[in-house]
């Protein structure tokens, strides 16, 4: 399994092996019957993933990688997706800003929060945080997407101390008056985080813009802190 091809195919047969219909109905169900399943739950495969790195580390390069994960992309089941974003995590620091293109396709296509947030989190965030991309993500935190809006607002989520507070708020702001409920609940979820690090300058931040901000965002924002959001 030496050529991307040939990997996608013993991937299929491992998924075929390990398939099972009833949990694959209600892997279905809980994603809201957006894609199919194979009905392999995370530990199970997980193992396919670890053989497979223990074979082919050698042989990734930026392009190999962006191949494989391009081929699983196109795959009906979910667990292809899956399974592409573990290589873009186990291998990122083959990737370069000419991933982003690619990435950037994944992020658009098949869209959802299952897949959304770890690219944001561990593949995006990982590029950030090796080269400079405020440029895309500037472009993302306006985009017509609100996937790549999503990604923008959670790429800094385990960044903690060395979180652009500055960029964090902003695309917060700019995404305030956004009816979405994903867009909403990244918004909390990206400032209860970064709250962990910084408390002050979180509800400092939310006193300051919460009329703007959505109850689900100031909820979820101030969770963790001993604020009432509905006293703002």
């Amino acid at each position: 399994m030496t050529t991307p091809v040939e990997l996608v195919i013993w991937i299929t047969t491992q998924f075929e092996l390990r398939q099972n219909p009833e949990k694959a109905i209600a892997m279905a169900a809980y994603m809201k019957n957006r894609f199919p399943f194979w009905g392999i739950q995370s530990p199970e495969q997980n193992q396919v993933s670890k053989a497979i790195f223990l074979k082919v580390t050698p042989l990734v390069t930026e392009e190999w990688l962006c191949q494989v994960a391009e081929l699983l992309w196109q795959q009906e089941q979910r667990e292809y997706q899956y399974c592409a974003i573990q290589f873009l995590v186990q291998y990122g620091d083959r990737l370069s800003t000419l991933a982003l293109t690619t990435i950037e396709q994944f992020m658009t296509t098949k869209s959802w929060w299952d897949t959304i947030d770890p690219l944001a989190i561990k593949v995006v965030g990982n590029l950030v945080r090796r080269f400079s991309l405020s440029a895309a993500l500037d472009a993302y935190s306006t985009h017509e997407n609100l996937w790549l809006r999503r990604v923008a607002i959670l790429h800094q989520l385990s960044f903690k101390q060395q979180t652009d507070q500055e960029r964090l708020f902003s695309y917060c702001t700019l995404n305030a008056s956004s009816k979405e409920f994903f867009i909403q609940k990244a918004i909390g979820r990206a400032l209860r985080e970064y709250a962990k690090t910084d408390e002050d300058a979180v509800l400092t931040y939310v006193c300051a813009h919460h009329q703007n901000l959505s109850n689900l965002s100031k909820r979820e924002a101030l969770k963790h802190l001993p604020v009432d959001w509905r006293h703002l």
